[in-house]
């Protein structure tokens, strides 16, 4: 019997056209994210968006390829005369319009905001920090105990059955008998699989943060403090499940408050640093002692210290680096850009666990969250 066969040759790859354009659309997004990742982790709507989890971002449309007719060859042109080396003949303002020259009648370029969820976001920021100089203290902490099927026996649940198993016993049977055949399953030849449990353990950290509630801290400071603590917990409970967190709100007094206090704490007056060294010193050393607790302070201020209390902070801080894994300070500098009184107070510490950032706008706050949460962290300031 003839049969008839039909010969094509087809470009297949064009029936995965769309698939292709949607991956380099993804990937086109991710490029516009990580290229501003420092300004949309400042932005207003994700820090005080109460459970936002959808974030639009401007991207320009993708354009297609397509042929462009270039003129080859030089291009001659005619002037006035008396023109000199870098004189400016005129400006091309692309496809908008000139300063002061009233509306447009050119077509701009197109533009859609995308949208990403916090999570997407979260695991770009996330995916280079670590706390650095973790290490293993007595005190381990057991973290959500799982099991693993390791073994196969001949007892077990009807449940855990291991069908593959339990063929293979059949035919390996039916084969020492003559017939290489798989049927009559028996008792004999069911097979279950068994799990043993396995406990991680997860050294104990505590990180303590601090944030300066004085009245020279501004809308604008408190915002930039607020912002980094906001990451830094998103952080921490993204990549660690048993790390405690002290919050400490201070101005000339200091004292521990609840995480959505201090988030939305506003006070006046004046500004002693030291009294959130202090106050700790004392949380370490009552509850969380360094033999047992990697500890990590993080505290963030205007550095409009009283300076009569600069000498007296700068003790403490002496005092807190011999418990702590890793001491942070973030100055967020004024208007000016001057430095505050604490910071070069500070300077003076010369010991690697002490790491200093100055934050003159929104967007450093990506670059102090990689300088504190970075197993390079060492030495004073970027």
């Amino acid at each position: 019997m003839d049969k008839n066969y039909i010969l094509s040759k087809e470009d297949w790859s064009l029936h995965r056209k769309g698939y292709l354009d949607q991956q380099r659309h993804q990937e086109k997004v991710r490029e516009v994210i990580a290229r501003n990742l420092p300004q949309i982790i400042s932005e207003e709507s994700i820090i005080m968006g109460k459970d936002k989890k959808i974030i639009r971002i401007p991207i320009r449309s993708l354009e297609e390829y397509r042929f462009c007719f270039k003129r080859q060859g030089l291009q001659a042109g005619q002037g006035r005369g008396g023109t000199r080396k870098g004189d400016i003949l005129g400006r091309d303002y692309g496809s908008g319009s000139a300063p002061g020259a009233g509306a447009g009648d050119q077509p701009g370029v197109d533009y859609y905001e995308a949208e990403v969820t916090l999570e997407e976001i979260e695991e770009m920021l996330f995916s280079e920090l670590e706390l650095p100089s973790l290490q293993d203290k007595k005190k381990r902490l057991l973290v959500s105990p799982a099991y693993e099927f390791r073994d196969v026996r001949s007892k077990g649940l009807l449940g855990n059955l291991d069908k593959k198993r339990t063929l293979l016993e059949n035919l390996k049977r039916n084969a020492i008998k003559g017939k290489a055949t798989i049927g009559g399953i028996i008792p004999e030849d069911l097979r279950y699989k068994t799990w043993e449990d396995k406990f991680k353990f997860e050294t104990s950290a505590v990180v303590l943060a601090m944030m300066d509630t004085s009245g020279s801290m501004g809308t604008h400071e408190k915002y930039i403090a607020r912002t980094f603590f906001f990451w830094m917990l998103r952080f921490l409970r993204s990549k660690y499940q048993r790390v405690e967190v002290v919050f400490i709100a201070h101005h000339t007094r200091a004292r521990e408050v609840s995480e959505s206090e201090f988030f939305v704490k506003g006070e006046s007056g004046g500004t002693r640093c030291s009294s959130a060294y202090r106050l700790a010193l004392e949380i370490i050393d009552r509850r969380y002692p360094p033999a047992e607790y990697n500890v990590y302070p993080f505290h963030f201020s205007d550095g409009d210290n009283l300076p009569s209390d600069n000498e007296v902070c700068l003790e403490a801080v002496r005092r807190l680096l011999t418990r702590v894994n890793l001491l942070g300070y973030g100055e967020i500098v004024n208007p000016y850009f001057r430095t505050g009184t604490l910071m070069s107070t500070l300077k003076r510490v010369k010991d690697d666990k002490l790491v200093t950032v100055e934050i003159k706008d929104r967007n450093d706050v990506y670059q102090a969250l990689r300088q504190f949460f970075s197993a390079r962290s060492a030495g004073n300031g970027i």
